[in-house]
């Protein structure tokens, strides 16, 4: 992040990658902490959900027929472990966001930064990630509305052995996971940094999002592509070996597993978080967004109630080095 504003945007995605991973080294105690308090769980929580709600779903395959009482009991106990496991999984998703473009900005503008600073100022970012994390949570209802549709054209075209409605419905509900879904994301990533950085969140911070991404579609598409199938690997080695692997290996090697890809997921959640966070300056030098450190110092010390948030920005060809 050493790099003029007017240079980020040549950034290619290795290049991202790099400056992403070196960003720790230049506070480590605070990347440390975020890690250790935040990331850790949300990491631990998405591989051992699967780990907890196996059982309960393999004990109501193993009794269809049992008492109805105890049916209704077991799914009730399915559906509040899912309930507070999405609970979790969103407030810690939202925490270490707020946690870690906090941090890189501060950093970005020179800012002091400690984990205590970063923690202060996470209740104020919390909220306005939060609406905009809403509006997120409306669009892809629409999405999983749309592919709810297309799921019962296809279980139609199969009933009906209609090939080429078969055919037309696999192709929308692949397109639309592809490309729909991979797009979503990146908008919502890039949102919630919007939502941190800048007075906008909630709609107005997805609009903004939707406008940065013009020209750098691409690249959004190949991170976020890239995130979610690493994370798809690693599930599913973790599901194998960790949830189905009882019979083919030892509680020894399971936990070992278990434990290597907790920590490969850490990794990967963390480096995905801070990619998130250059991303957006790759996309504000792009469209020649002029970034005032200064502004952005003032509009970050906002969150701890040193200043009040400016809203004026000032173009990149204005901007003193």
């Amino acid at each position: 992040m050493d790099l003029p504003p007017e240079e980020l945007q040549f950034l290619t995605l290795p290049d991202i990658l790099r400056e992403s991973i070196a960003i720790p080294k230049l506070s480590p105690k605070t990347f440390y902490l975020v890690t250790l308090i935040l990331i850790f769980p949300l990491s631990f929580a998405i591989l051992a959900h699967s780990l907890f709600t196996h059982p309960l779903l393999v004990q109501l395959e193993e009794h269809p027929l049992a008492d109805p009482n105890q049916i209704r009991h077991e799914w009730t106990v399915l559906m509040i472990f899912q309930f507070c496991y999405l609970i979790f999984l969103f407030a810690f998703s939202l925490l270490s966001t707020a946690a870690v473009v906090f941090t890189v900005a501060s950093l970005y503008t020179s800012k002091p930064v400690t984990f205590s600073s970063t923690m202060s100022a996470i209740p104020r970012v919390f909220k306005r990630l939060f609406i905009t994390f809403l509006w997120v949570t409306l669009l892809m209802f629409l999405y999983n509305s749309m592919i709810l549709i297309f799921l019962i054209i296809f279980v139609i075209a199969i009933d009906t052995q209609n090939v080429l409605l078969l055919f037309f419905s696999m192709v929308v509900i692949f397109a639309f996971f592809l490309v729909v879904h991979v797009y979503i994301t990146a908008v919502w990533h890039l949102a919630s940094v919007v939502s941190v950085l800048e007075p906008s969140y909630g709609f107005a911070a997805m609009k903004k999002s939707y406008e940065l991404l013009k020209g750098r579609t691409r690249m959004a598409a190949v991170l976020v592509f890239g995130y979610l199938a690493i994370c798809g690997v690693i599930g599913g080695i973790f599901g194998s070996v960790v949830v189905h692997g009882g019979e083919n290996y030892g509680v020894f090697t399971r936990i070992v597993v278990g434990g290597f890809l907790v920590g490969v997921l850490v990794i990967v959640n963390l480096v995905g978080f801070l990619v998130q966070s250059v991303f957006y300056y790759v996309c504000k030098s792009y469209h020649h967004q002029g970034i005032d450190k200064n502004v952005l110092h003032d509009h970050l010390a906002g969150y701890l109630g040193e200043y009040v948030p400016l809203k004026s920005s000032i173009p990149m060809e204005n901007l003193e080095d």
